[in-house]
């Protein structure tokens, strides 16, 4: 049995949790609603504000699917009275982030300016302060979305390994390569 699945999801005042008869969860909450799409052989009972997920049957499938569901639940929990947020920055001369309404604009270096169209969900802040790198900050109560805006951003310009340059997480530590003049002679 997953010790991850074990382990109740508790639920915080101002979150709605109705599961319907075809396997469907949905979350509500101050910041949305949420609804995930669950395998018939996970079972759900609300207890004492807590949620507890369970197996159908003791399958080698079930046992493997108890925990997944039990953290894409409990991230839904978090999302919708919390959130989460994601600051990435940009390290290189020149380049730039702007953020009008939900329009991304990056100078990256390109020949031309990158515009990024943020879904709905999704909120962007950028900052700039002189003497600092510009950071891109990114809001959502949907985790797996705000994940997949923030790899799409990276991925125009990784973390190049010889000067350091590119989109990386805040706190990402970068590999930095000696390049060709550190060899010896």
């Amino acid at each position: 049995m997953s010790r991850i699945g074990k382990m109740p999801v508790a639920i915080p005042s101002g979150v709605q949790i109705s599961v319907s008869d075809t396997n469907l969860i949905t979350v509500k909450g101050k910041l949305g609603e949420l609804t995930q799409q669950v395998d018939p052989q996970i079972t759900f009972k609300i207890e004492d504000n807590s949620l507890i997920i369970g197996k159908a049957n003791d399958t080698q499938d079930a046992n493997a699917k108890h925990g997944l569901y039990r953290s894409l639940v409990a991230n839904m929990v978090k999302g919708v009275s919390e959130g989460f947020t994601i600051v990435q920055e940009l390290v290189g001369v020149g380049y730039k982030a702007s953020a009008t309404g939900n329009l991304l604009e990056l100078s990256l270096g390109f020949s031309h300016n990158v515009f990024i169209e943020m879904p709905q969900e999704v909120s962007v802040e950028t900052l700039t302060e002189r003497g600092k790198n510009p950071t891109i900050t990114l809001k959502s109560h949907d985790k797996q979305l705000l994940g997949q805006v923030a790899a799409k951003i990276r991925s125009l310009r990784k973390p190049e390994p010889y000067k350091g340059k590119g989109i990386r997480f805040m706190g990402e530590v970068v590999k930095k390569k000696a390049g060709k003049s550190a060899s010896d002679k």
